[in-house]
């Protein structure tokens, strides 16, 4: 990571990372299952839905997982994480912030646009 701050070393490096369309796909669809699971992390206790607890987590980590399976399907990997804390920072940011604003500016559409369905990189 360089100076220019954690948000905008995260998003310019997103595009290079997210250029297959079958990750396209898995972002586009667990993106909001994450963000699910983490408003019922937050809220089940609050709401005193317990069983939120663990279904809030069990989703979040379901999202997290299917991403970083399509995230082997790119030719650009991410950068590798430096420990525990880089992690959630990281994955949190991504999906509250840096996937948001992603596909906000078009980035998103861009790049499915730009990707072949039959495009497929092997990395066996």
């Amino acid at each position: 990571m360089t100076d220019e701050g954690f948000l905008t070393w995260q998003r310019r490096l997103y595009d290079d990372g997210h250029r297959d369309r079958v990750n396209l796909a898995i972002h586009i669809l667990t993106q909001p299952l994450f963000v699910a699971g983490l408003v019922a992390t937050v809220l089940g206790p609050i709401l005193g839905a317990w069983w939120m607890l663990g279904a809030g987590p069990a989703a979040m980590l379901v999202a997290i997982a299917l991403q970083g399976r399509g995230h082997r399907r790119e030719e650009v990997a991410p950068v590798p994480f430096r420990g525990p804390l880089d992690v959630v920072r990281r994955l949190v940011a991504e999906q509250l912030i840096t996937f948001p604003r992603y596909l906000a500016s078009g980035g998103w559409t861009r790049a499915w646009r730009a990707s072949s369905p039959d495009r497929r990189v092997d990395h066996a």
